[in-house]
């Protein structure tokens, strides 16, 4: 296909367009676009970009070509300012071959953009009762717990890695420095590189603890970095963002199976015990839920758990209606 910078087919090509092209002239665009089926294509190209640009310039409110044709007129009445028209024509072949450049241009980007806009598709991933592991397209490996939501592109772009969550999820984040990773999640922004880490977003609140490497988190502006064994939790549009120690495993217990307690409050245990066997566990005073438990329970049935809370801390637990009361 002849190069875009060949003045003389362009200019062929405009004076056809325009109706201005001389019989010689025809003869020779005409061998020129039979000579190779790259140049008939480049011609048809070249009249779908003159067509779509006629139909953008007819949308302006400013009547620029019936004032030129005014213009033209009036020069042509004089004979003598026939130079002017021919620089007019000049100017414009030269105006018209900047718009049908650029216009190439943006033809092509937006096919090429159309293209990759069909070829990659917004993919959802949920779960209900039972948590689930999956690959993403990036090889990073992601445990979605139950009632979860992970939205990604079938394709990620070559600045970023983009997905959205809602409820929990563990990622295990394939490294590539070039293209971060990046979760939205509520109001909050986790940037990663390539690192292991939790993310649980529950009533509005959203926890993010680290297990290896390094993780960014930003709200309202503010990020913060957390490393190993530290996390950040969060309530919704509330502007603090304070970094902490995590003392506890058992964000892990979805991926285990273990509820791993190191000197953790039973408040924490319970909220934990609730989420993972669906149960409505309440404490009922405040001395109850400030109690400390340093223990692990494997694989065990919340019956189970219940019953060595109750003899580990001499406590009573109720069952009233759908909730299980400890005091």
């Amino acid at each position: 296909m002849k190069d875009l910078s060949n003045d003389i087919i362009n200019d062929l090509l405009v004076k056809q367009l325009t109706g201005e092209l001389k019989p010689e002239e025809q003869g020779e665009l005409a061998q020129w676009i039979n000579a190779d089926a790259d140049n008939k294509k480049y011609a048809a190209q070249f009249a779908l970009l003159w067509d779509e640009s006629k139909k953008i310039a007819a949308k302006s409110t400013i009547e620029e070509d019936a004032a030129w044709l005014r213009f033209k007129e009036k020069v042509r009445s004089n004979d003598a300012d026939r130079k002017v028209v021919k620089m007019r024509w000049a100017w414009l072949r030269v105006a018209v071959m900047v718009v049908v450049v650029a216009g190439f241009g943006l033809f092509y980007y937006y096919t090429t953009n159309q293209k990759a806009r069909q070829d990659v598709m917004l993919l959802s991933w949920e779960t209900t009762s039972n948590t689930q592991t999956d690959t993403l397209p990036d090889a990073s490996v992601i445990v979605l717990n139950k009632n979860s939501k992970l939205s990604y592109p079938s394709r990620f772009d070559d600045k970023k890695r983009y997905v959205s969550l809602e409820g929990e999820a563990f990622f295990q984040v394939t490294p590539n420095k070039e293209v971060p990773f990046v979760i939205g999640v509520n109001d909050i922004t986790v940037r990663v590189v390539g690192t292991s880490f939790n993310i649980r977003s529950v009533g509005g609140k959203t926890e993010v603890i680290v297990e290896t490497g390094i993780v960014q988190v930003t709200k309202n502006g503010k990020t913060i970095e957390l490393r190993p064994k530290e996390k950040v939790t969060t309530v919704w549009k509330d502007t603090a963002l304070q970094k902490e120690d995590n003392k506890d495993e058992l964000y892990q217990y979805y991926r285990s199976k273990k509820f791993v307690c190191n000197n953790t409050a039973l408040s924490r245990l319970v909220e934990m015990l609730s989420e993972a066997y669906d149960a409505h566990i309440t404490i009922g005073n405040e001395r109850v839920g400030n109690l400390r438990l340093t223990t692990t329970f494997d694989n065990v049935s919340l019956d189970q758990v219940l019953t060595i809370i109750s003899e580990t801390f001499n406590i009573s637990v109720t069952h009233k209606n759908n909730e299980i009361i400890l005091q």
